[in-house]
């Protein structure tokens, strides 16, 4: 019977190496045996990945905090005794977070990290390490100019607080677009971290500093038409100078006085004002089971708020974000400075408990009462 065609073994795939077998007839490997026009090791770019994150690395500053940094697979940390371990992350996104025509480097960088800093502030924690992850255009990444900038902002804030940058990774964005992430690490004692969650009826509510100061100079920088770039931190081996007149460009987190409110047991709860006053005042509320009455009258305007109309200064007050001031509850018995490292300290309203027909927040104004909603920032709203 016919069997009909064999069928041939398969294949061996081609490939381009010599057979390494010990047989007579194989060659030898060589450098000549690698399927690649040369061999000669490549030359570095002047703007590639590696000179960047070298670029970066010059700039950090070794730490006892930090027993391994930049130039490994990971950081190794050590956190002090008895403590807790706080992380936190923060997006800075171009034109969503900032943008090239309003915000020079440094204030991109400073800003970046001051996001990271405020949550930190919020709980009462002392900031460990940074780790900085950064996303760059080839057109950015090919001039030293922003980088550098980037890093006088980032770095200038950093050495105020004694924040190492410990690592990170770089990247081409896959867009024209700058993507910046912030990771942050902080100890606090074990336990004693603040929270939102530990506001209690019957407790006194406070706000650091002065509120609208952001969103107003956000709004006058949105009207010009050829913005003026703002003035950068300047940045030495021996003083560090932090402008304090430009709550958008270049926020001040509170960390002093967060650390203060933490090692006094002076608050009970906390939490920073990076959407607007209404929209974290509910996160607090709703973390703690409370609603909350503020006094309009006693809420602290920033002078820059101060020259908007009175519309405009209602909704900066109330709804505008990034001020990064710390919004706490206090027990009715406690004394609270009126000011903690040279930060006014202003009392704005009181803790109820939470009821079925109360709204969750109220505001006074003389001797009406209004129902507040949360309008501050929120992303896909």
């Amino acid at each position: 019977m016919d069997r009909g065609p064999q069928s041939k073994p398969p294949q061996p795939p081609f490939t381009a190496f010599p057979s390494l077998s010990n047989s007579p007839s194989s060659c030898r490997f060589t450098l000549e045996s690698v399927p690649y026009p040369s061999h000669r090791r490549p030359v570095q770019k002047p703007w590639g990945e590696l000179r960047i994150i070298d670029r970066i690395r010059a700039r950090t500053e070794p730490s006892d905090r930090i027993p391994l940094g930049i130039g490994d697979d990971c950081a190794i940390l050590k956190p002090p005794p008895n403590h807790e371990l706080l992380v936190t992350t923060d997006f800075s996104l171009e034109d969503r977070h900032f943008r090239r025509a309003w915000h020079n480097p440094a204030s991109i960088g400073h800003r970046t990290l001051a996001r990271g800093l405020s949550d930190l502030a919020a709980m009462g924690a002392k900031p460990l390490a940074a780790f900085l992850s950064l996303a760059l255009p080839k057109s950015i990444a090919r001039t030293p100019l922003f980088l550098d900038g980037f890093l006088d902002g980032l770095l200038a804030l950093a050495a105020a607080h004694n924040v190492p940058l410990a690592g990170g990774d770089t990247a081409q964005s896959p867009a024209d677009l700058i993507l910046a992430d912030i990771i942050l690490t902080g100890s606090a004692p074990t336990g004693r971290a603040l929270r939102r969650s530990t506001a209690s009826p019957g407790d006194l509510l406070y706000v650091t500093g002065a509120l609208g100061g952001a969103a107003a100079e956000l709004a006058a920088l949105s009207k010009r038409r050829k913005p003026s770039r703002p003035t950068s931190p300047s940045l030495t081996t021996t003083h560090y100078s932090l402008p304090t007149a430009s709550p958008h460009l270049f926020p001040q987190p509170r960390l002093a006085v967060g650390q203060t409110l933490l090692r006094r047991r002076l608050a009970t709860a906390c939490i920073d004002v990076s959407d607007g006053l209404s929209t974290d005042l509910a996160h607090l509320c709703t973390a703690s089971h409370v609603s909350a009455e503020l006094d309009l009258a006693a809420l602290p305007l920033h002078p820059l708020a101060a020259a908007l109309d009175d519309r405009a200064q209602i909704t900066a007050l109330l709804h505008g974000g990034e001020d990064y001031e710390l919004l706490f509850t206090a027990a009715p018995t406690t004394r609270i400075p009126r000011s903690i490292a040279n930060v006014p300290i202003t009392q704005i309203g009181r803790i109820l408990a939470a009821r079925k027909n109360r709204p969750q927040m109220s505001i006074l104004t003389g001797t009406e009462r209004f129902e507040l909603q949360p309008h501050g920032w929120e992303h896909f709203a």
